[in-house]
């Protein structure tokens, strides 16, 4: 029940309908309320209202129950007849189950489509701020982005950066040079700050292929604003990784979206479902980045919708930037209750017929205090109004439900599955095998040039030695020689001493020569041609026969 300028939100006692215009719709706004006074209704039926005007939505869905918003509602709910009641009581005559376009997503892949996006598009500053470096660390980590940049190298995940910070590490002295200061001290606090974040799923996140914003806000084919269901209840358990999320989609928003000022509907609206979780131990870059972007983004034509038990659990700084407000009850048991109370009743334009006060302790399930904005941008009057039913279902969808819309929905397997290309750590691993094989054939060169040298050293001594053993062997056979020499001259003056040669000698020398030569042969012959034992009797007889011839011959 709404004309095309504006949502219907719920009537007060009087019939007096609540509109939340359209074109204020990205003024953003606050739904509190203690648990179990409505607050899970009064989104779905916002978000019914603003798929059907063509308006995307992105909701974290922390319990699980938002999911019901892929599907209609049924008559045979146990909620039906309540819902049925009071549709009649507010005048919603139109009401009828419906269900909305959905995509869910899941940063760890598990109930959705991942989302990643990669460290490049993170890139320093955001990555800085996140992890708490201070300026030191902060230009240390801009350094390796710079190198990787220069190098030709991709950051795409938590990977390449760690391999990147450690060859940063590895050149520091280098870099020092170059960049500037770049201390190995440094480089380790970054490096534990990754770890942490990588302790909390952080590699899920960060990868390819990344979220295109193309595929996040988009209408179906009947002109419905397509509704982004982040599964959140794993994730906010990790809140390191849940605020680099945030971080990152606030800042792509910013970068991509063009100013528009107040359009006539919201290119986008967010709705963080348990938002004191979201600002409990925030880190101060997230909080200063969500107060930046509720105070930046309305002009991109995005509303920023928190959902909370306590309105005091959101920071003042972003609590005065949320126009459109709807609160339900609060319990008013504790001193902090109390002050809650009296917060929340400040916030509102005052309305003479409201106690407000008083009315927030008193609402029941379903009714809510509201005051949104006007047409003209002022806050209307607080007004106890009865919201209204959802027309989606109200619980979560089954994980059969659930598989058929993540395999069913325009996104597809578009980010299913894990894209690793080339990047920086694969890179820099293949140049450190290719400096280690480099280095392996250096050692190896080094090494077989040193076992040349040995074997050539040890081939010249083996030369050597032999050429001295060839010469001892030569001075030896030499020796040998010159013994059997004077061995042989020994034995021939021996010879010549005997009585016998001398008698020889001497009848040689007396005797004609042509006699002396004859007999000088026949004793030669008798001398040299028997041995020496023999040859003393022979040759005594042969002198004996031959000097007597020679005698009596005279």
């Amino acid at each position: 029940m709404a004309d095309d300028s504006s949502i219907f939100i719920g009537s007060n006692s009087t019939g007096q309908r609540q509109q939340l215009e359209l074109k204020r719709a990205n003024r953003h706004g606050l739904i509190a309320g203690a648990t179990g006074t409505g607050k899970t209704v009064t989104i779905q039926g916002i978000i019914d209202g603003l798929s059907a005007a063509g308006v995307p939505c992105f909701v974290a869905d922390v319990k699980g129950d938002l999911s019901g918003l892929a599907m209609a509602g049924s008559p045979m709910s146990k909620m039906h007849d309540i819902f049925a009641a009071r549709a009649k009581e507010i005048g919603y005559d139109d009401w009828s189950y419906a269900d909305n376009p959905v995509q869910f997503w899941d940063l760890y892949g598990e109930q959705g489509h991942p989302i990643r996006t990669t460290v490049s598009e993170m890139g320093p500053l955001l990555l800085s701020r996140l992890m708490d470096l201070n300026e030191v660390q902060e230009g240390v980590l801009t350094i390796a982005f710079h190198v990787a940049d220069k190098e030709g190298m991709l950051l795409l995940d938590l990977d390449d950066l760690q391999a990147m910070l450690v060859s940063c590490g590895a050149r520091a002295d280098e870099l020092t040079t170059a960049y500037g200061n770049m201390s190995k001290q440094s480089i380790g606090t970054i490096q534990r700050s990754l770890l942490q974040l990588r302790s909390q799923g952080g590699e899920h996140f960060f990868g390819e292929p990344a979220l295109t914003m193309s595929d996040f806000i988009g209408l179906d084919d009947k002109g419905r604003g397509i509704v982004n269901i982040l599964a959140a209840d794993k994730l906010m358990a990790s809140p390191k990784l849940y605020s680099t999320f945030l971080l990152w989609l606030m800042s792509e928003l910013f970068e991509h979206l063009p100013e528009v000022g107040d359009p006539d509907k919201p290119v986008l609206v967010f709705f963080f479902d348990e938002a004191h979780l979201l600002f409990a131990d925030a880190p101060k870059a997230l909080l200063e980045k969500i107060e930046q972007v509720v105070r930046l983004i309305r002009s991109k034509g995005v509303g920023i919708y928190f959902i909370t038990q306590n309105p005091i659990d959101i920071p003042d700084t972003v609590a005065g930037q949320l126009g459109n407000r709807v609160q339900h009850a609060l319990r008013a048991f504790t001193p902090r209750d109390q002050a809650a109370v009296k917060a929340a009743a400040t916030t509102f334009r005052a309305n003479p017929g409201v106690d407000v006060e008083t009315a927030i302790t008193e609402l029941k399930v379903g009714e809510a205090l509201v005051s949104l904005l006007l047409p003209d941008g002022s806050p209307a009057p607080v007004e106890r109004t009865l919201i209204k039913p959802p027309r989606s279902r109200v619980g979560p969808v089954t994980p059969v439900e659930r598989a058929v819309m993540i395999q069913t929905d325009p996104v597809g397997a578009k980010y299913d599955t894990l894209v690793d290309r080339e990047s920086a750590e694969e890179i820099l691993a293949a140049k450190s095998q290719e400096a280690s094989a480099a280095a392996a054939e250096a050692v190896a060169k080094t090494e077989a040039d040193k076992a040349a040298a040995t074997q050539a050293k040890e081939d010249a001594r083996a030369l050597k030695d032999a050429e001295r053993q060839r010469l001892a062997d030569q001075r030896e056979a030499d020796r040998q020689a010159r013994l059997a020499a004077q061995q042989q001259a020994v034995e021939a003056r021996a010879a010549a001493n005997s009585p016998w040669n001398r008698a020889i000698t001497s009848a040689t020398r007396s005797a004609s020569s042509a006699v002396g030569r004859q007999v000088a042969n026949e004793v030669s012959k008798a001398v040299f041609g028997s041995s020496r034992g023999a040859g003393s009797s022979i040759v005594g007889g042969l002198v004996r026969g031959v000097l007597g011839g020679l005698f009596k011959g005279r």
